[in-house]
C-alpha cells in the first residue's frame, strides 16, 4: 500500500509540475536578436496582435534597428493578446532574464504602473512606446498627437459629408478600447470636431480590446436602431473597428457604404480604400516611430542619454510630465494612397493590388 501511494504521489507530482510549466510558457519572452549579452537586453513588450500593425511592423522594424545600431544588444519580446496580467507576468520575465530597459507598450495604461513601479525596484528605465502609461515614473513616451489623430479622422469624415450631402441621417461613432489611454486622445479629439460640425451622433460606442467582432456587433446594433437609410457616416477609431462596421453594413445590404474613417494603414483597410469601401485611414509612420524607440533603448541600454534633438516634447501622464518624441499623423484617402502609404514603402502595390483588388488598383491607378 505504501509503496502504491509513493508512486500515486509521484504521479500526482509530475502532473502538477507539468501543468505549471505549461501554465507559465505564455508568460515567457523570446530573445531575438542574437546572443546579446549582460547589460545589453533590450525588452519589447507589445500589447496585442488584433491590430495587425505590431506584429507586421512595430516588431521587426524595432528588432532591425536594434541589431544595426547595437549588435551585441538582445531583444526579449513578447506580446500580451490583449490580457494585462500576462503583460504584467511577461514583464517580470523579462526583469528576471536580465533586461536593462523595457520598451513598454501598455495593454492597459492605468493597471501598467504596477510595471513601471516594478522596473524601478531594478533600476530599470521604462519606454512608454505608443501608448502612454498613466500615473507612473515613466522615463520617455514614443508616440504621436494622438488628439490630433482624432481630429484628422473627424475632420476627414466632415468634409467628405459637406461636400457629398447624404440624405438626412446621423453618425455612427466606434470608439476603441476603454482600457487604452489612446482611445481616450482619439475620442477626445474626434468630438472637438463632431461636437461642432452640427452632424447628429445617433449611436456611440467604446469597443473593448479594439476587437473588430464587437465593432460588428455594435454596428449590427446600430443598423437595427437607425435603419438602414439613416446613417450617413461612420466614425470608427481605428482600421479593424472600420473592418467590422463595413462588415455588418455589408451583410445588412447597405449600399451604398456610407463614409467610414479608420486608423493604422493596414493592408485590409488601404485594399478597402482602393475598392471605395472605407473612406480614410489615419498613416502613423511606424517606422521613424519603431526606430526612434530603437534608438534610445540602445543609448539607455549603454548607459548614454538620448542623442541630441531626439526628444521633442513633454507629455503630463499624471504624475509627471514625461520626456516625449511626438511624431505627426497623416490622413490617407484612395487620392494619395500612391504618395503615402506606397511611397514610404509601408506597403508595395503588389501586396494591395493582390486578387481581388487588381481591378480597383488599375481604376485608382495604383501602381
Amino acid at each position: 500500500m505504501d509503496a502504491c501511494r509513493g508512486r500515486f504521489e509521484g504521479h500526482v507530482a509530475l502532473v502538477v509540475l507539468l501543468l505549471s510549466v505549461s501554465a507559465c510558457k505564455r508568460d515567457t519572452v523570446e530573445g531575438t536578436a542574437g546572443p546579446g549579452s549582460p547589460g545589453r537586453r533590450i525588452a519589447l513588450l507589445l500589447p496585442e496582435s488584433k491590430t495587425a500593425r505590431y506584429e507586421s511592423h512595430d516588431r521587426p522594424l524595432f528588432e532591425r534597428k536594434v541589431k544595426a545600431l547595437c549588435p551585441e544588444c538582445e531583444v526579449l519580446y513578447a506580446n500580451a493578446d490583449q490580457d494585462a496580467a500576462r503583460q504584467q507576468a511577461q514583464a517580470e520575465a523579462a526583469l528576471t532574464n536580465g533586461a536593462t530597459v523595457l520598451v513598454l507598450d501598455p495593454v492597459d495604461s492605468a493597471s501598467a504602473s504596477a510595471i513601471v513601479a516594478r522596473a524601478k525596484q531594478s533600476r530599470v528605465p521604462v519606454i512608454s512606446y505608443d501608448r502612454l502609461v498613466m500615473n507612473a515614473d515613466v522615463d520617455y513616451y514614443i508616440s504621436f498627437d494622438n488628439e490630433k489623430v482624432g481630429r484628422l479622422q473627424a475632420q476627414a469624415l466632415v468634409d467628405r459629408l459637406r461636400a457629398d450631402p447624404r440624405p438626412q441621417g446621423a453618425l455612427v461613432v466606434i470608439h476603441g478600447a476603454p482600457t487604452d489611454n489612446n482611445a481616450r486622445l482619439f475620442k477626445a479629439g474626434a468630438r472637438s470636431v463632431l461636437g461642432a460640425s452640427g452632424l447628429r451622433v445617433g449611436a456611440e460606442y467604446d469597443t473593448p480590446d479594439w476587437s473588430p467582432d464587437k465593432a460588428q456587433r455594435q454596428m449590427e446594433q446600430a443598423l437595427t436602431a437607425m435603419g438602414k437609410a439613416g446613417i450617413v457616416g461612420v466614425y470608427a477609431a481605428n482600421d479593424g473597428t472600420a473592418g467590422g462596421a463595413i462588415a455588418a453594413m455589408k451583410a445588412a445590404g447597405v449600399a451604398p457604404l456610407p463614409p467610414v474613417t479608420g486608423q493604422d494603414a493596414e493592408l485590409a483597410a488601404i485594399q478597402r480604400i482602393v475598392a471605395g469601401e472605407q473612406y480614410m485611414t489615419v498613416y502613423k509612420a511606424i517606422r521613424p516611430e519603431a526606430e526612434a524607440a530603437a534608438e534610445l533603448a540602445v543609448a539607455l541600454a549603454r548607459g548614454r542619454p538620448p542623442a541630441p534633438g531626439l526628444v521633442t516634447g513633454k507629455v503630463n501622464n499624471g504624475r509627471k510630465d514625461v520626456d516625449s518624441i511626438l511624431l505627426t499623423p497623416v490622413a490617407v484617402t484612395r487620392e494619395n494612397v500612391k504618395d503615402t502609404v506606397v511611397a514610404d514603402g509601408f506597403w508595395k502595390p503588389e501586396q494591395i493590388c493582390a486578387g481581388a483588388y487588381q481591378q480597383a488598383c488599375a481604376t485608382a491607378r495604383l501602381p
